[in-house]
Order: C-alpha cells, then structure tokens, then sequence
C-alpha cells in the first residue's frame, strides 16, 4: 500500500510540474525590472523625460496652455517620476552609478519645488539635473587610468600579474 501512494504522489507531483510551461516572456526576480536598455538609451530616455518636464515648466509659465493650475502641476511631477523610473536603467560601473544618484537628487528637488509651488527652483533644479545627466555619458567606459587605480595588488597576487602601479593614485 505504501508503495502504491509512493507511486500515485510522484505521478500526480510529475503531473503537476509539466503541465504549467514557461514561456520566454516571463521573468522571474529582481534581474528583469530593470537592463531593458543599453546605459546611454537610459540616459538619453531620462533626458526626454527632463526636457519633456522642463517645456512643461515654459508652458506653464507662459499661460498658454489649458494646463494651469495644479493640473499642469500633476503632468510635471509626472514626467519628473518617469525620468527617475527610466534612471534606474543607468548601470555601467560603480562611478556612473554614484553620479547616478546624486543626480537624481536634483529631480527629487524639482519635484519637491513643483509641489511646494516654486516653479522657479524647479527649472533650476531640472537644469542642473539635465546637466549632470549629460555629464553620466562621459561615464560610461572606466579609461585605464581609472582601472588601473581601482586595481588592488591582492588581485595582482591571485592573478599572478605583476604591476607596479596597481593602486596607485595621481
């Protein structure tokens, strides 16, 4: 009897398991929210997004659209949430990453200014945000300076690959 329930498990159990497919459009975990672009489409997109906010910001400021008020606010705050979403697309290396974030801090600005009502301060903030984004492209690839100094001599010795500038700093 033992047997018999042993054996009906593993077949209801192998039943169970073939019978859901996956197809190649699911994606399980953390890795597929994000790299859906190259790190300059991310910052090319975020850009849009910024320039997108700051024109909204212009026709805003000039009266003549039918947004005013706190509906204009709401497409602002919008593309500035889109162009911080579309940021986190932006990962070469560590350096870009750390430039990544202190730029976001100025779209995290604008935003707080927009709601606030300072329309000013925020298309100062949007221009410098949009100037640093710029900046990040710059950063993409480390020049061998920058890899030679990130190098540690505990690489060089599991490597075996002797350097004498490995670490050093100018």
């Amino acid at each position: 009897m033992k047997l018999i329930k042993s054996a009906a498990v593993a077949c209801t159990l192998a039943l169970s398991m073939g019978s859901f497919s996956v197809s190649a459009d699911v994606c399980l975990g953390m890795a597929c929210m994000y790299n859906r672009m190259t790190p300059m489409e991310g910052i090319n997109a975020t850009l849009g997004q910024i320039n997108e906010a700051q024109e909204a910001i212009k026709l805003r400021n000039s009266g003549g659209a039918a947004d005013n008020g706190k509906a204009g606010d709401e497409v602002i705050i919008e593309n500035i949430k889109e162009a911080l979403k579309l940021s986190k697309e932006i990962n070469a290396n560590d350096k870009l990453d750390r430039n990544r974030n202190r730029a976001n801090g100025y779209l995290k600005k604008a935003r707080e200014a927009i709601q606030a009502g300072n329309l000013a301060l925020a298309a100062d903030e949007l221009k410098e945000a949009d100037r640093r984004f710029s900046e990040l492209k710059g950063m993409i690839d480390l020049t061998q300076e920058d890899r030679i100094s990130q190098q540690t001599n505990l690489l060089n010795r599991i490597t075996n690959t002797p350097d004498a500038a490995a670490g050093a700093r100018k």
